[in-house]
């Protein structure tokens, strides 16, 4: 139960999954968070780091440690799933469309 407290916490996946594909500076890793606010995203990496899934470098700032890639893995068929369940999902315009339609 652990793991899942650290990866439900605000942001801790969003920035697993960013670093999935190489290490990135703190900036770089921010903008590619989108709506993460600086100190969200310092305490989530400081947690993943403490937790063993993030390692820092000076010279290349944050990656996925072993252990981080190993989860990443794991996550992928998540991913893959969510995918296509986004795929099947209404449009928001369409769905307001008919939901307006079954009130009347």
């Amino acid at each position: 139960m652990a793991a899942l407290d650290l990866l439900g916490r605000r942001h801790a996946l969003r920035a697993l999954w960013e670093l999935r594909d190489g290490p990135l500076r703190f900036r770089e890793l921010a903008l590619r968070c989108g709506d993460v606010s600086p100190s969200v995203l310092n305490a989530r990496l400081r947690e993943l780091r403490e937790t063993g899934l993030v390692a820092q470098d000076a010279a290349e700032g944050y990656r996925l440690s072993a252990q981080g890639a190993e989860l990443c893995g794991v996550l992928e068929p998540l991913t893959r799933w969510s995918e296509g369940w986004a795929r099947r999902l209404p449009a928001p315009r369409k769905a307001a469309r008919r939901a307006r339609a079954g009130e009347r």
